[in-house]
């Protein structure tokens, strides 16, 4: 009788032992999956809301511009160039920008600021701007009514600790003074109504400006008041104008919070002396796939003329690549120390089937059998165990990865205030099942392979006295 037949038949000789010995097999694999699609599912889905919120997947720019940022590096809009993108299946709208550096001041305070002109309306597709206008506001003169208003002590304790924050989500103003959901029903309405900010908007054509609210409160500006921006514009000529501030935003973005202006696009233009010119053009797309945008990038490519080009989200966030690279590795070495555990897990159950096992061995040797007959059968043994254990941990996994794409876990509470302020959905989803399905089957496949080995070298190494004994 073939080897292989006579090692599936002496697993069920032992239902209990095989069982145990499948199941630690099943759930190293389970587990595995389950955590590296949670992790892969957390990164993409913080690094799209990343792209999604700020420069797209894919824009047409200056081939210099990405290397040298300049309003020299600006390029003229024709219609031609909007006919070849919009013509493109994938492409749902353009959404115009023109980045550029000035000295902002107001009276004695000035401060290098980074100058983003915008569509107005447009503008929601990408970072909705307009969703993060400050709402409401903790300046002294709320604090001190907010004190005489009745709020329990523990909220009042935490105002001077906020004293002059900008919030644009009722959420984080909750979270921030410390008010339960239970609480916030009673409490929440007088506190808005009280700490409420009257806000605007930037329109098409008009001189207005957008401010980050650390830099309004650092030029101490208010809505209504003016900032006077210089810079140099278009082939060296000056670039100077005075804006009202029609509004104020708040960013998640401490950095960019403190040195943001957002003006109209045409408006930004005009400033910098180059009229119907763009720094770049966001693509707003429908399948954001990276397979896709190569395709777009490489056929639009063609068409656009030179020296215009098309650029990936991949080259655009290089640094934040390489942070979330960075932070994934260290999500890898988490499951490498799951894989050691599984390892000891899976050489624990083969030590113990081994001695188990080790009166039969010496009977079977002594009764004429090759060792390397009985290696051969023990081997496909624990090969077959790995494979029931990796077949049912895949099985089992699958399900719940699906389940988890179609329902991912929804935080709530706390957690999901801090991933509302960040303008990202509160949710841990799955990733969609990929190569790293593949992998950690093969690392547990290894790990098995590597186990063979110990019970193998026993056999061979057998004494067969002692173990007649035993």
């Amino acid at each position: 009788m073939k080897n292989f037949i006579i090692a599936w038949r002496n697993l069920w000789r032992n239902k209990r032992r095989t069982l145990i010995s499948v199941t630690s097999v099943f759930f190293a694999v389970f587990f595995a999956l389950l955590m590296r699609s949670l992790q892969l599912g957390s990164y993409d889905h913080m690094f799209r809301n990343v792209i999604e919120s700020y420069t797209g997947y894919i824009q047409l720019q200056n081939e210099d511009f990405k290397d040298n940022p300049t309003v020299d590096n600006a390029f003229a809009v024709t219609p031609e160039i909007r006919d070849i993108l919009l013509k493109d299946k994938n492409v749902s709208d353009i959404i115009p920008r023109f980045e550029s550096f000035a000295l902002a001041s107001s009276g004695p305070l000035t401060k290098g600021v980074l100058v983003l002109g915008i569509d107005p309306e447009k503008e929601a597709l990408l970072s909705n701007v307009k969703g993060r206008l400050v709402k409401y506001t903790l300046s002294e003169k709320v604090i001190d009514r907010l004190k005489n208003s009745g709020l329990p002590d523990k909220v009042v304790s935490k105002l001077d600790v906020f004293k002059g924050d900008g919030y644009s989500s009722e959420s984080i103003l909750q979270l921030d003074l410390g008010i339960s959901d239970k609480e916030a029903p009673s409490l929440m309405p007088g506190i808005q109504k009280i700490a409420s900010f009257s806000n605007g908007y930037i329109s098409a054509g008009k001189k207005e400006a957008l401010l980050g609210y650390t830099l309004a409160n650092y030029l101490n500006l208010n809505i209504g008041d003016t900032i006077v921006l210089i810079g140099q514009g278009y082939h060296g000529t000056t670039a100077a104008g005075k804006y009202r501030i029609a509004g104020v935003v708040k960013l998640p973005t401490p950095d960019i919070d403190n040195k943001i202006i957002y003006l109209p696009v045409d408006v930004c233009q005009d400033l910098y002396s180059a009229p119907g010119m763009l720094t770049s053009l966001a693509l707003y797309i429908k399948d954001n796939s990276d397979k896709e945008i190569s395709r777009m990038i490489a056929s639009l490519g063609k068409e656009i003329p030179s020296p215009l080009r098309l650029i990936g989200w991949r080259e655009m966030n290089e640094l934040l690549i390489n942070q979330m690279d960075a932070d994934n590795k260290s999500g890898a070495i988490m499951i490498g120390i799951l894989y050691m555990v599984i390892a000891f897990g899976i050489f624990g159950t083969v030590l113990m089937m081994t001695t188990e096992r080790k009166r039969e061995f010496g009977v079977l040797v002594a009764i004429g059998m090759q060792k390397s007959k009985l290696a051969t059968i023990v081997s496909f043994e624990l090969i077959y165990v790995g494979l029931l254990g990796i077949l049912s941990g895949i099985a089992v996994a699958l399900p719940a990865i699906i389940i988890g794409l179609h329902h991912p876990i929804r935080f709530s509470g706390e957690y999901a205030k801090v991933y509302e302020s960040y303008g990202m959905e509160p949710i841990m989803p799955f990733m969609p099942v990929d190569y790293y399905f593949l992998w950690q089957a093969v690392v547990v496949a290894v790990i098995i392979s590597i186990a063979v080995i110990y019970p193998v070298r026993k056999i061979y190494k057998m004494n067969l006295v002692s173990s007649l004994k035993a």
